[in-house]
């Protein structure tokens, strides 16, 4: 949880600084750093087990790995545009997309934060998804990568 609350948090910091900025780069290290802590110990979780052990967390927990992965391989390759996009696809989707499975009612984490709202979690998170998709498509049109981070 750890992880993922400091994702949750550098994600912005680091996609707001000026590209080949310092800070851009520790924050981004940092923020790849805990979505790979993040991705790796929700293969741990076997709570909504859908197929023998795993879940759909652990497939979008892999993809989360593979996006990492492609994004900094972006980076370090110079194709600047296409680490962007990927970048902000990864914090839009991985985090929105796994952060409504984490608060649906009768998951663990929407019982600890929304004890007395079971929807309340869930709602907050889409919304919350929502606006991040949105902010994600102006942004990257802002940023001149042409067309939405998807």
């Amino acid at each position: 949880m750890i992880c993922a609350l400091l994702a949750i948090v550098i994600g912005p910091m680091a996609i707001l600084r000026r590209s080949r900025d310092i800070w851009h780069r520790r924050l981004g290290r940092a923020w790849v750093a805990a979505m790979a802590g993040t991705s790796l110990t929700s293969l741990f979780i076997a709570e909504a087990r859908t197929l023998g052990p795993f879940s759909v967390i652990h497939l979008l927990s892999v993809l989360t790995l593979w996006g990492l992965w492609e994004g900094v391989s972006h980076a370090r390759a110079k194709r600047i545009t296409l680490h962007r996009a990927a970048m902000l696809s990864l914090y839009t989707y991985a985090i929105g997309i796994e952060g409504l499975f984490t608060l649906l009612p009768g998951r663990r984490m929407s019982g600890v934060l929304f004890p007395d709202a079971l929807w309340a979690g869930f709602v907050a998170a889409a919304a919350l998804l929502t606006l991040g998709i949105e902010a994600s498509v102006w942004f990257g049109r802002a940023k001149g990568s042409g067309s939405p981070a998807r």
